[in-house]
């Protein structure tokens, strides 16, 4: 479950987007990273990874499509 908070008088939930390498990813995931030395990945607040996305904007985008206030990872 995603942590929610206050935004602009609205409960947002809260994602976190950071860099992942391929090579740390299952094999069958990494098969289809068509080449890319690294992703991005949408996570829950508790971890849990729910996306995976070929670059950082792309998963900022998908974030806020589906309600989620994304936050970087350093």
């Amino acid at each position: 479950m995603n942590t929610p908070f206050e935004l602009a008088g609205a409960k947002a939930r809260i994602v976190y987007i950071r860099t992942v390498k391929a090579e740390d990813l299952p094999d069958e995931i990494r098969a289809q990273t068509n080449g890319l030395d690294e992703l991005y990945a949408i996570h829950g607040a508790d971890g849990q990874v729910l996306g995976l996305a070929p670059d950082r904007r792309l998963a900022f985008h998908y974030a806020r499509a589906n309600e989620f206030a994304p936050v970087s990872v350093h």
